[in-house]
């Protein structure tokens, strides 16, 4: 039996009654900060882990102990979401606070500056030691060519497949368990980190860990730079899948469904036939890689609890986004959708109370909780709010009085695979749904309290609460107008990325992930762009 199993089991059968609350000391006027009894922070922040899985029925579909360990000592958010479902801007706006319309963080090639100041950043200057492993990925320039123009052109009138069919595959035998290798690479530097250097430190130190998993892996049938549509793990992890509580969802009829969605459903190579194994298999596969996931912020867990530094450190699991696996005939993210926009967010350690929360949050909401925790001055123009009042046993004296996190969240999504800029607001048990203009593409209303799978569109059935929900939600942000900015910043990186590659611009749009349908009718969809771009010149 491994060390950290071992770890695993005397911490699951015995409560931390070692914690004990960090000592309160009042902010300094100058904006300096004392380092003794400020709490270490780990954060564990991995890539498309659909957040229900911490709480809900699915949850018996796989083991996930350590998130169960968290859960059971910790504080556990039953609805935190992303701010835009999708790798980049989802992760510009928890290190940013802000949200993406205020960066312009519009998709995955568009988001921070490399020298933007994250909160990480502020903890370093007041005192901090940093240390960052894994996948970091909120800066602007990277991702796959394919990314990026599929972004740019998603309002092209064309409809094309953009992503590789989604399959199941299996690797390895039952004693195989580091399927994804590199993420157990980096798992293992910071345990060594852990063990080797933040048991010297002198000061308090923030951890972060950044996982590629559960995000599916690359499927080189795709193209350029490949798609990412294999769900793959190995027997080992499949065996924390209970297969027969396996739920397979319910598909709306193609005539039913919101024409945003069928976009996505067809560029995501989702409308052909798929039969009730080969769902089941893609979630299972998914469910597993979740476990594995699991696994690696145990180690993380283990080696802080090896070393004694559990007692005066603060974890946080969470993630960038969720993962449709199939829901609403669609896999990946970029939905505003409970699979793909809910994430997990749990965060335990000294003085963090054992509960369930209800309230909305997002990951904006990261930004002024670490500085909070660091007891540094929170800036007042950020977007998000302090989650300390909300998880804290017993609130500390001599700080400086937090603001109140409203009863809502916002969600923002400009990327590709969706053909227009969308916009989610969720609060109390609604979750409404806006696109683009305000008026060209239909809005969707779901009762989450009647309706968890939004099966149901109550639009037309509520349309005092979609106005009502509608104003609330301009008063947030202008969407019209940010829609409209989005617009014009597609069509000046494609005219400047034609510009840049040359005569090569025909053959690389060729041979771009949409390559299999684009080789069909090259002209037509080259022309479909020109006229594009030409269009609507008052923009």
């Amino acid at each position: 039996m491994s060390s950290t199993i071992i770890v695993a089991l005397i911490l699951l059968l015995q409560p931390f009654v070692y914690w004990r609350a960090a000592e309160a000391k009042p902010l300094l006027v100058t904006g300096s900060c004392r380092d003794y009894g400020k709490l270490n922070v780990v954060i564990v922040m991995c890539d498309s882990f659909d957040g229900r899985l911490t709480f809900h029925t699915e949850n018996e579909t796989v083991a996930l102990p350590f998130i169960n360990l968290m859960k059971r000592d910790g504080s556990l958010f039953l609805n935190a979401y992303t701010n835009s479902p999708i790798c980049c801007p989802s992760r510009a706006a928890m290190w940013s606070g802000l949200f993406n319309h205020l960066t312009e963080s519009w998709n995955n090639f568009k988001g921070l500056d490399p020298n933007y100041t994250t909160w990480m950043d502020l903890m370093e200057k007041y005192g901090y030691y940093t240390q960052k492993y894994g996948k970091i990925d909120y800066t602007s320039g990277h991702h796959s060519l394919s990314n990026r123009v599929e972004a740019w052109t998603r309002n092209v009138d064309f409809l094309l497949h953009q992503e590789g069919r989604p399959v199941a595959e299996l690797i390895g035998d039952k004693k195989y368990t580091r399927v994804m290798k590199k993420d157990w690479k980096i798992t293992d530097k910071a345990k060594t980190w852990i063990r080797n250097k933040a048991t010297n430190l002198t000061q308090p130190f923030v951890l972060y860990l950044g996982l590629n998993l559960p995000h599916p892996y690359p499927s080189p049938s795709s193209g350029e730079n490949y798609g990412a549509s294999t769900f793959l793990t190995s027997p080992y992890w499949l065996e924390r899948v209970t297969y027969k509580a396996i739920r397979i969802p319910k598909w709306s009829p193609f005539s039913e469904m919101h024409p945003v969605d069928y976009y996505s459903s067809y560029t995501k190579n989702c409308t052909g036939k798929f039969t009730q194994k080969e769902i089941r298999a893609i979630r299972a596969h998914y469910y597993a890689m979740c476990a594995e996931t699991d696994a690696m912020l145990g180690e993380i867990i283990s080696a802080l609890s090896e070393t004694g530094l559990l007692k005066s450190t603060l974890v946080i699991f969470t993630a960038d986004h969720g993962e449709l696996a199939m829901e609403h005939r669609q896999f990946y993210k970029m939905s505003m959708y409970e699979a793909s926009s809910h994430i997990p967010l749990l965060i335990m350690g000294p003085n963090i109370k054992s509960q369930v929360i209800s309230s909305v949050v997002s990951l904006v909401d990261i930004f002024p909780t670490m500085l909070d925790v660091a007891r540094i001055p929170v800036p007042k123009n950020l977007s998000g709010y302090s989650l300390l009042p909300l998880i804290q046993a017993k609130t500390e004296n001599n700080i400086p009085s937090r603001k109140q996190h409203p009863g809502w969240v916002l969600s923002e999504f400009h990327g590709c695979n969706v053909n227009s800029s969308t916009y989610m607001l969720r609060t109390g048990k609604w979750k409404y749904i806006a696109y683009s203009d305000d008026h060209s593409v239909s809005p969707q209303l779901f009762d989450l309290s009647a309706d968890p799978d939004e099966l149901t569109n109550v639009a037309t059935k509520f349309p005092e609460m979609v106005q009502t929900l509608n104003r609330k939600l301009h008063s947030i942000i202008d969407y019209p107008k940010v829609s409209a900015l989005v617009e014009l910043y597609n069509k000046q990186q494609i005219i400047k990325w034609k510009e840049t590659v040359g005569q090569n611009y025909s053959d690389i749009l060729a041979n771009l992930r949409w390559h299999q349908d684009w080789k069909k009718h090259p002209k037509k969809y080259e022309h479909a762009i020109d006229k594009w771009i030409k269009g609507n010149r008052n923009l």
